[in-house]
């Protein structure tokens, strides 16, 4: 996948009730849902069958951080330099959330929280990341 620096790359809904969270989606955008990857992980597609975004789910809720439940929309933005990214964060009184991980065959991804305290994830997309 390639997708411009500083776009919106992916984002994710983050529930408590996947049934009721599907079905809701599902009535209001004509949204479907294929099971991926992990337990609770869906891909989100339009009714044409295509996603909403590069990339879209809807999974189970989770803490990216102890004690912090991620609610609202999770969304990561493509960026060219994560280590960058990292040290922004941290001279702008941004939060790191989850140091640098390298997914494989995806990229490095860094979860951090605004000034806010709004969640937000950075990518260097890669495909032959390791």
């Amino acid at each position: 996948m390639t997708v411009p620096s500083g776009h919106l790359a992916h984002f994710a809904i983050n529930a408590d009730d996947m049934t009721a969270a599907r079905r809701f989606y599902g009535a209001v955008f004509g949204w479907t849902f294929e099971a991926w990857g992990p337990p609770e992980f869906f891909h989100i597609h339009t009714a044409d069958g295509t996603p909403p975004a590069n990339a879209a789910a809807l999974q189970a809720r989770r803490d990216l951080a102890p004690g912090r439940p991620t609610t609202g929309f999770e969304c990561t933005v493509a960026v060219d330099d994560v280590d960058a990214v990292t040290a922004a964060v941290r001279a702008n009184g941004g939060e790191v959330l989850m140091e640098k991980t390298t997914l494989s065959g995806i990229g490095d991804l860094v979860w951090f929280a605004d000034p806010s305290g709004n969640v937000v994830g950075a990518m260097r997309y890669d495909a032959t990341a390791d």
